[in-house]
């Protein structure tokens, strides 16, 4: 199959289309489907928050705090390795079988999965097991978030009216900030209502039970919500073409990973590119910064994480509202803006965090939380229009997957070596500049290819 060129250029205004659905479907889809991103990610960064606070004193032991910290961190990078798969499976099965379907299986894993961590037993009870079984339910995360993304995402970009795909794709977006600010209120929760020694004991597994509350989302996703009108019409044009083929004497079939592989892989790197500064410094500013101002700056652990959700929340107004704009204006311009952005903030943040000062912090994250949402609210939009709908949930799934590797799943890890390697958050501060370099550099090229179409 040689696929048609992507449906429209991200340097313009995008339209969706398909003749849509009626508005209170699209508004149900839309819901269910910012739904599904927002407790995916509330179960995926429950995790990161346990491994800040305590999941490296209980899972591996140490005589040195940097090195269980470290050990806690490599197993929520361990997630994040994980995510390509799942984005192969789901993409490769969305693109063949539907988009609703996936995103159901990946909802289910990661209720499932997130249960599991909040049961399991601790290293002074079952030993190596414990670890062991630990990383186990990371990486079934890992792979559950990895298929969840794309279906989300293509549920509500596909069924979005004309001229509004980023607005609409901006709702699953808001999923992060949601999912950051559930988990970080559910520990501030658990840590008030116990001890020091109640939480380390079974305080901090109360956020990962609420993960249960998935499977009801994913039931109902299941046996209320239609498939996107975009599939349809691609698997409807798919069989047409399959049955031609094999008339003529050929094997038929379609296989989008091949396809993406052999025609498309250079966009999906230009992709990953582009977003693993955004990835890298979110999970600087929720995960790494929470171990650094507590264990280096000896900052309460309570106050971090009530600057943190009071940052996240500033969020919710920022990604729709750089989405909207992105579907007037362009999808790459607005990128390029906050990728800009965070190039040339990342050396200020890091010296108002270094202050210790709570007042400082906040600024300090806020300003970098800003920038994230410019990139982040149009990105959805961005990545499905990068590929054409046979093809889309692979492509897609794959660029973002791929960031999150490269981008989010090594940084806190990448943080904490740094500060211990040179001694200065401003080794920080240059890693996140080489990453917005070529996040850049990477937008430039999708914005020529644009233009030659």
């Amino acid at each position: 199959m040689d696929p048609a060129p992507p449906p429209a250029s991200p340097l313009s205004a995008p339209a969706s289309a398909q003749a849509a659905p009626a508005d209170p479907h699209r508004r149900k889809v839309a819901t269910a489907a910012a739904l599904a991103s927002a407790v995916e990610w509330y179960d995926y960064f429950v995790f990161g928050i346990a491994a800040a606070l305590v999941l490296g004193d209980l899972y591996f032991p140490s005589g040195s705090s940097s090195a269980g910290v470290l050990a806690a961190f490599a197993t929520f990078a361990v997630g994040f390795l994980a995510r390509p798969v799942g984005g192969i499976i789901a993409g490769h099965l969305g693109d063949k079988r539907g988009r609703k379907p996936m995103l159901v299986l990946a909802l289910t894993l990661m209720g499932l999965s997130t249960t599991g961590i909040g049961l399991l037993p601790t290293y002074d009870t079952v030993g190596i097991a414990a670890p062991i079984l630990l990383v186990t339910f990371r990486v079934l995360q890992g792979i559950a978030v990895g298929a969840q993304w794309g279906g989300a995402m293509l549920m509500a970009t596909e069924y979005a009216p004309e001229g509004k795909r980023g607005l609409y794709g901006s709702l699953v977006q808001l999923g992060v900030p949601i999912g950051v600010v559930t988990a970080n209120t559910v520990f501030l929760i658990a840590g008030a209502v116990t001890s020091e020694s109640t939480f380390e004991a079974w305080g901090w597994r109360v956020p990962f039970m609420v993960g249960l509350l998935v499977l009801v989302l994913a039931w109902y996703i299941h046996t209320r919500v239609e498939e996107t009108p975009e599939f349809r019409e691609a698997e409807r044009a798919l069989a047409e073409k399959e049955k031609s083929e094999k008339a003529a004497g050929g094997e038929g079939g379609n296989s989008p990973l091949r396809t993406i592989l052999r025609h498309h892989l250079g966009t999906v790197f230009l992709a990953g590119g582009s977003f693993a500064v955004n990835t890298a410094t979110f999970y600087i500013i929720i995960t790494g910064v929470l171990d650094y101002t507590t264990r280096e700056l000896d900052m309460k652990r309570s106050a971090v994480l009530t600057v943190s959700l009071c940052v996240s929340l500033t969020q919710l107004a920022l990604i729709p509202a750089s989405a909207a704009l992105s579907d007037r204006i362009g999808r790459l311009r607005i990128y390029a803006i906050g990728a800009a952005g965070l190039a040339v903030w990342a050396v200020p943040m890091f010296l108002l965090i270094d202050t210790g000062s709570l007042l400082w912090l906040a600024v300090g994250t806020f300003v970098t939380s800003c920038f994230l949402s410019i990139m982040y609210g149009p990105q959805a939009a961005l990545f499905a229009e990068l590929f054409t709908a046979e093809m889309r949930y692979t492509g897609a799934s794959l660029g973002y997957q791929i960031a999150a590797v490269f981008g989010g799943g090594l940084a806190p890890f990448v943080m904490v070596l740094l500060l211990e390697a040179t001694g200065t958050s401003m080794a920080v501060s240059a890693y996140i500049i080489g990453l917005a370099v070529i996040a850049l550099l990477s937008i430039k090229v999708l914005a020529a290819r644009a233009r030659s179409r």
